[in-house]
């Protein structure tokens, strides 16, 4: 029986360091993404609910940042709500289709007392090292990686 791409582990030849995730088309405009530890996630053309591949970037940016301010702040105190927008305009110009003015809003609120002051002094500095070393999504398209789009067998 041949490897099946979707749920075999990672082989040991690949380093520690490697992700990825594998897609399939489950429909008309429709996908189904599944990650190496069997979670789902289906991506639509933005014609039904699914999110959309650039929702799933701006909601990717948002993730990786607020699981690193979570971190950083909950050293001190949980918040007592935590809430976070990531948005952009996806224009078309002469570099072809990409967004812009991308931004990305927390709003946190910790509770009253010592441990929630901390938390609210640390903010700024947790929200500069999201954004300057910590979070991989918004690192990847702040120093704008390319991506190599090539054709190949997966099995």
């Amino acid at each position: 029986m041949s490897p099946d791409p979707l749920t075999d582990s990672q082989p040991e030849s690949l380093p520690d360091t490697h992700r990825r995730i594998d897609l399939v088309r489950i429909g008309e405009g429709r996908y189904k993404a599944t990650n190496r530890r069997g979670g789902v996630l289906p991506i639509g053309s933005g014609s039904d609910p699914d999110f959309s591949p650039v929702e799933l970037l701006l909601a990717a940016i948002a993730g990786c940042g607020a699981i690193d301010v979570d971190l950083i702040t909950g050293k001190r105190v949980d918040a007592t709500s935590f809430a976070v927008r990531s948005e952009g305009h996806k224009v078309r110009d002469e570099q072809g289709n990409h967004l812009v003015d991308l931004r990305v809003t927390f709003d946190v609120t910790f509770p009253e007392g010592e441990a929630g002051d901390r938390a609210r002094e640390m903010m700024p500095r947790a929200l500069q090292q999201t954004r300057d070393r910590l979070c991989t999504v918004g690192r990847t398209v702040a120093l704008g990686e390319p991506v190599e789009y090539a054709e190949g067998d997966l099995a």
